[in-house]
């Protein structure tokens, strides 16, 4: 039975598409480097967005061959117009849910899943689900952050009231927007086994001003930006102090600023 989407809290305009190139730009060493399926393995990417981490999924494994799936049709579509842009040729873009994509049991070697668990109600269910698609001693490599876990110079409490403005967004919309932190615990109960995490810390500061700019400025406090509106309709926070919070953010990225932030990434075995 097919689920229906959870909202997704970021939006679908054209910004945040831009947003997610930026990020997927921005962390392609710090979250791909040591991920590469064999030549002739079948991947599934669940939950592929606009097709941000797909680019790189089909570079860096040129011989494998993919099947990219998400729930909104013109995420989909712009997916296909990226890889035909990047000339990537081995992977196949398809709607569908990931709850209840109509694949046979243990069709995958493996399952790519990135800034997918946090946006679902239900994150234990869709892992259960994916499990059944992977065969035997396939793998699943699941990718999160953790909003819980930012920090910055000059700390600023209306930056820090900011974020936690776009948490409680999502959270109303079923999220989990620290969900990074559970990923151990979300992947053995789904029956996964030799599940291995470990975090991804992303720190940028004056000696790093290309990451300082493309991180801290145009994905993360983008993406804390991009909420203002709801936050506002939703009188969670006065429109001055959202504002302060975000120069504050952007701030951090001076020379004389830093900011951390910590994914976490997962592989475990069926």
């Amino acid at each position: 039975m097919s689920v229906a989407p959870q909202p997704y809290v970021h939006g679908y305009d054209a910004a945040e598409s831009i947003r997610l190139r930026d990020q997927a730009g921005a962390l392609e060493a710090l979250l791909h480097a040591d991920t590469a399926y064999p030549a002739g393995s079948l991947v599934l990417e669940a939950g592929c967005g606009v097709g941000a981490q797909t680019v790189v999924l089909a570079r860096n494994s040129p011989g494998a061959r993919f099947v990219a799936v998400d729930v909104s049709p013109d995420s989909v579509a712009e997916t296909r117009r990226r890889l035909e842009a990047a000339g990537c040729a081995n992977v196949r873009v398809m709607q569908g849910d990931i709850h209840d994509l109509p694949m046979a049991e243990g069709s995958f070697d493996h399952v790519f899943v990135c800034f997918v668990l946090e946006h679902l109600a239900d994150p234990l269910r869709a892992l259960a689900a994916l499990r059944r698609l992977l065969r035997p001693g396939g793998t699943i490599t699941v990718i999160e952050g953790d909003h819980g876990s930012a920090f910055f110079h000059p700390d600023d409490a209306a930056a820090r009231d900011a974020i936690a403005c776009l948490v409680e967004l999502q959270r109303r919309a079923g999220g989990d927007p620290m969900i990074g932190r559970r990923l151990t615990g979300l992947l053995q109960q789904a029956g996964f086994d030799r599940v291995r995490t470990a975090p991804r810390c992303v720190h940028a500061d004056g000696a790093t001003p290309a990451l300082a700019d493309a991180f801290t400025r145009r994905t993360f406090a983008a993406m804390v930006a991009a909420a203002r509106d709801a936050a506002l309709q939703a009188r969670m926070i006065e429109p001055s102090r959202f504002d302060a919070g975000i120069a504050a953010l952007h701030r951090s990225a001076e020379r004389d600023g830093a900011f951390c932030y910590t994914f976490f990434k997962a592989v475990a075995v069926r």
